[in-house]
């Protein structure tokens, strides 16, 4: 009797509950349903009045386009490969800096460039502006590019730069020679047309970028401090225009790199007595190991979607989504968990939502019938925005929780600064400026680098580093950076060549257009 007089008491006072909670829900939904078709983060200063400093147009005649793709094509051809930060193709690296003399000859004499080989390999360019008030920008780009087998199932020789259906076909077409040769190709045209720049700039192309920079990047920020250089940005290699590569997006995305994870590699270890395999003990070193690894693999690191720029991605592009997609992404201070479970689901999201975790190398044993004493496993971690190195390596120890596991840390860094991409960032709109002028069907937003560059090594001299290169990327596409069959259609590097000869000119405007205000708090 007592529980039914305690079922009806709380089924008599419940409809007061949800009649109270009503009002409440309406009006989530409401605010929800009214951002849904309102919110467009990325319109900010599209309309506003510009300064117009662009008075040098580029029509590429017949020949140009036949030099342009020639030399191109001869630097695809240098197999500039960094295999190991003490293992670069020298010989290489120095055919490489004889090409560059000869294709661009303008940028070599010009009075207004002035060029040092830095680190014996990279090359540093300082175009001179005419307005010594304006803060100087950088460009930067790398020569190196990751080894390339033939064998591994290459439609061409990897260093062919074959072309095949309008496709050039070779490693670094996309990382990085197409940027390298279109930054210099840019500033060759523009100079030959009689362009003097108002703000000053320099290139900085690394030589062992897919080794961390060490030799190259590094070198060059240690000669522009040695000068007091501050820069007002960088741009440099990351992110790209996603053509159907982002499910459910109303058109083609151009995404802006503003910061990259973190990274650290973890050495676990297990020393034993070894033994005998026909008397094996109860766990053996690579038993222990193996669990460790696998407790690693079983507790992925915590979700953090929406806390760090990710949310910022998605915002800028919820009005290109359909429904339901789109109510989800203008409403992110809703629906981050529901969206951070769909996305953890596949591999090339997951890394999104949290620090990722990736058991690269286990190694142990040197005969069958012996049990081994040693065991050792690396394990990579790309670390989310939200999370930091020490904080890692903390969930690491607790995860594994085993004594006899040794965890040393062999490298590490923790994630980037995310640089700012409102109305107020320079950077950001210039580039965001100059992509919309030479694409206008695209949708501009702030994205994240899973990867690292060399880029990171500039930090000290400029609080803002952008990550980005016009090459399109349609399904399939993102798999050949770094993979097989590595390739840039011939219409693409020419609008490469395209946009950095606009970027150089939009930027030496003074200032932006006044900033709007936004219309949403949430």
């Amino acid at each position: 009797m007592h529980w039914l007089q305690q079922r009806g008491h709380h089924s008599h006072k419940s409809p007061n509950k949800l009649y109270k909670r009503r009002p409440h829900r309406i009006s989530l939904l409401l605010v929800a349903t009214v951002r849904t078709f309102t919110l467009d983060v990325g319109s900010g200063l599209h309309l506003g009045k510009w300064e117009n400093t662009t008075t040098i147009s580029l029509q590429l005649r017949t020949q140009q386009r036949q030099n342009l793709l020639a030399n191109f094509k001869a630097a695809i051809r240098i197999p500039t490969v960094s295999f190991t930060e003490t293992h670069v193709n020298t010989s290489a690296l120095q055919e490489f800096d004889g090409l560059l003399r000869s294709v661009f000859p303008k940028v070599f004499s010009s009075s207004l460039v002035r060029h040092e080989v830095v680190g014996n390999y990279s090359h540093l360019f300082t175009i001179a502006g005419t307005d010594a008030d304006l803060e100087p920008y950088m460009l930067l780009a790398h020569i190196d590019v990751v080894p390339a087998n033939e064998a591994d199932g290459w439609d061409a020789p990897p260093f062919s730069a074959q072309e095949i259906n309008g496709f050039i076909y070779g490693r670094g077409t996309i990382d990085n020679k197409q940027s390298v040769m279109g930054i210099l190709q840019a500033l060759e045209y523009l100079l030959e047309k009689g362009y003097t720049p108002r703000r000053t700039f320099y290139i900085g192309l690394g030589h062992d970028e897919e080794v961390n920079g060490l030799h190259g990047a590094v070198n060059i920020v240690k000669l522009l401090k040695s000068r007091g250089v501050k820069l007002l940005y960088v741009l440099d290699e990351g992110l790209a225009v996603l053509d159907g590569v982002i499910s459910g997006l109303d058109g083609p995305a151009a995404l802006i790199g503003i910061s990259e994870k973190g990274q650290t590699t973890v050495k676990l270890s297990v020393s034993t007595s070894p033994g005998h395999s026909s008397m094996p003990p109860r766990e053996s070193s690579i038993g222990i190991l193996a669990s460790a690894v696998r407790r690693l693999e079983e507790n992925p690191m915590p979700r953090l979607f929406g806390y760090g720029p990710e949310r910022s991605t998605f915002e800028h592009l919820a009005h290109k989504f359909g429904l339901p997609l789109r109510f989800i992404m203008s409403n992110l201070w809703l629906f981050s968990p529901l969206l951070s479970r769909v996305l953890e689901r596949k591999p090339d999201t997951n890394a999104f939502v949290r620090t990722t975790t990736a058991v690269t190398m286990f190694n142990s044993g040197v005969k069958i019938n012996i049990i081994p004493s040693y065991a050792e496993a690396y394990v990579n971690f790309r670390i989310h925005s939200a999370q930091t190195l020490q904080e890692v390596l903390e969930l690491v120890q607790s995860t594994i929780s085993d004594d006899r596991v040794k965890i040393e840390m062999v490298n590490g860094f923790d994630p980037l600064p995310i640089s700012s991409h409102d109305e107020q960032s320079f950077g950001f709109q210039i580039i965001k400026k100059t992509v919309l002028g030479m694409f206008p069907q695209l949708t501009v937003a702030p994205g994240i680098c899973v990867g690292n560059t060399d880029s990171r090594h500039y930090r000290d001299i400029t609080q803002d580093i952008y990550r980005f290169a016009p090459s399109w990327f349609k399904p399939g596409d993102p798999q050949r950076f770094h993979g097989v069959n590595e390739r840039i259609s011939i219409q693409n590097y020419e609008e490469i060549v395209q946009f950095y000869f606009q970027l150089m000119q939009n930027n030496d405007i003074m200032n932006l257009p006044p900033p709007h205000s936004s219309q949403h708090e949430l």
